[in-house]
């Protein structure tokens, strides 16, 4: 049996949409745990629509959702899927075909960043994270099966968090790739299968492009805080960032000095 586990908070214009792919999967062996952050608009009301366990997140933020969830989880196996996606028919019975041959520990495929609507602005988003922003490998559209450090979502094996604990629920974000470097340095595997294909709407405006990005690079930092260190290229936009305001400041005082 799989668990799937869907957290979310007011995505009343995703939410139906991304259940209806989940629920049309070829894979009939499933349980879908929707665990709803306190929303504010009809996100409950939509869910509530199709065959799905609802469980209200009183915390609000993504790991607590993703720890209640994995402790109801029922199946050997756990996948987390996004309320912002959707997914081809195959997408779970791939993930557990993958999951069971390699012997991985965590498995995850490709995903395709779509507009989340028909504007320049939205389109122009989509270009940006599946290009110049897209610094981790099931964004760039990997050909091969290889190892990875991280995967977009993840298929699970149950014992996993069983052995190496849940999500550090001291990170609003950035808990995923905590969890997968915590996993790694336990001896575990993370593989990703380029036939394992998922399609993701980012944010369609630019005021909430950059809110996202900037909880993105902030939570990028935090974990020093708490000894976790992050890969590199985690904190690239952060010294790209503090590099364009270092030339700001420069252009400013040569165009006042001159």
């Amino acid at each position: 049996m799989v668990s799937i586990i869907i957290p979310c908070r007011n995505e009343e214009k995703f939410i139906g949409k991304c259940l209806e792919s989940v629920l049309a999967q070829d894979y009939s062996d499933k349980e879908i745990i929707v665990i709803d952050g306190m929303s504010k608009d009809r996100t409950v009301e939509i869910a509530n629509k199709y065959p799905v366990w609802i469980l209200p997140n009183e915390n609000i933020h993504t790991p607590f959702g993703l720890n209640m969830g994995i402790k109801q989880a029922k199946g050997d196996i756990i996948i987390r899927m996004d309320s912002h996606a959707e997914y081809p028919k195959d997408y779970i019975s791939k993930c557990v075909k993958h999951l069971q041959e390699s012997g991985a520990d965590n498995v995850g495929g490709n995903m395709i960043t779509l507009p989340s609507g028909n504007t320049k602005t939205a389109k122009a988003i989509a270009k940006v994270m599946s290009g110049l922003g897209a610094g981790s490998s099931f964004r760039r559209g990997e050909k091969e099966p290889k190892e990875v450090d991280t995967v977009w979502g993840g298929c699970y094996r149950k014992e996993v968090f069983e052995r190496i604990g849940l999500f550090n629920e001291n990170l609003k974000y950035s808990q995923d790739m905590e969890f997968n470097l915590r996993l790694k340095r336990s001896g575990g595997k993370i593989m990703l299968f380029p036939d394992i294909v998922s399609y993701y709407f980012p944010k369609g405006t630019l005021w909430e492009f950059i809110k996202h990005n900037f909880n993105d690079g902030i939570w990028a930092t935090y974990p020093l805080k708490f000894g976790i260190k992050l890969k590199f290229r985690h904190y690239v936009p952060l010294f790209l960032c503090f590099g364009f305001a270092l030339f700001i400041l420069w252009l400013g005082f040569i165009l006042r000095f001159n």
